[in-house]
């Protein structure tokens, strides 16, 4: 029982190693393979909760865990993505104090991320869907950017993604959306119902023809989409 009980925090902890390859990676802007490990990390973060509830092991170590190599992952990291962004942006190297100064507002993300993962383990209302949205997926929207960068076929995307201001509005609207009283379903399966997943099987199923037909630029777009199908949700509900 006491290995049963630690399973899912083996899991977090690979969440958590899977978050610093990914921090190496980002600093050395290598943002193909630092997308590959937070991609891996948010993986593991998908399966933990699920095995602490099949096993009957959930626990607050498990949650404080959890939240703990979520800020790494997807805290930590697209703040370094979009510091490294902001400061291509600006062109290296970097000359004058505001201009060095600048790429360092890329943080924000990282210091939003921070406060909605202190806030929903207090946060009662989040035990069943999400208020705001949710640090990995803010995380893959935030690394799919340098990827869309440089290979993707628009001007106007290439220039939106070069230009500093446009990139500080990201990541003024990312802690924004992160921590905005907007109620978002969750993703996370808690069993092998299709009645009570209907829901995220269909945004599964809709997000993997985005990746399909769109690749990288799908991942903004199903983003976005998990916001209006939220929302739609909600609405729907409430009549």
């Amino acid at each position: 029982m006491r290995i049963k009980a630690q399973i899912p925090n083996l899991i977090t902890l690979l969440n958590l190693l899977s978050g610093c390859f990914a921090l190496i990676f980002a600093f050395h802007q290598d943002f193909k393979f630092a997308f590959f490990f937070v991609s891996l990390g948010i993986f593991f973060d998908f399966f933990d909760g699920f095995f602490a509830r099949m096993f009957k092991v959930s626990s607050p170590l498990g949650l404080q865990l959890d939240s703990l190599a979520d800020m790494v992952t997807s805290g930590v990291v697209p703040g370094v993505v979009m510091y490294q962004l902001m400061n291509h942006a600006l062109g290296f190297p970097s000359f004058g104090w505001p201009t060095l100064l600048f790429p360092f507002l890329g943080f924000i993300i990282t210091l939003g991320s921070c406060y909605r993962l202190a806030n929903f383990n207090v946060d009662t209302r989040q035990t069943d869907s999400f208020i705001g949205l949710p640090t990995p997926a803010n995380a893959l929207f935030i690394l799919s950017l340098p990827l869309i960068l440089f290979d993707n076929q628009y001007e106007f995307i290439t220039k939106a993604l070069s230009n500093e201001y446009v990139l500080l509005a990201i990541s003024l609207l990312s802690a924004y959306i992160l921590n905005a009283e907007i109620p978002l379903f969750s993703l996370k399966v808690k069993n092998f119902s299709f009645a009570k997943n209907k829901l995220q099987i269909i945004f599964l199923s809709i997000s993997v023809l985005l990746l399909v037909f769109f690749k990288i630029l799908g991942i903004p777009l199903l983003i976005l989409f998990y916001i209006l199908l939220s929302v739609f949700t909600n609405k729907k509900k409430s009549i």
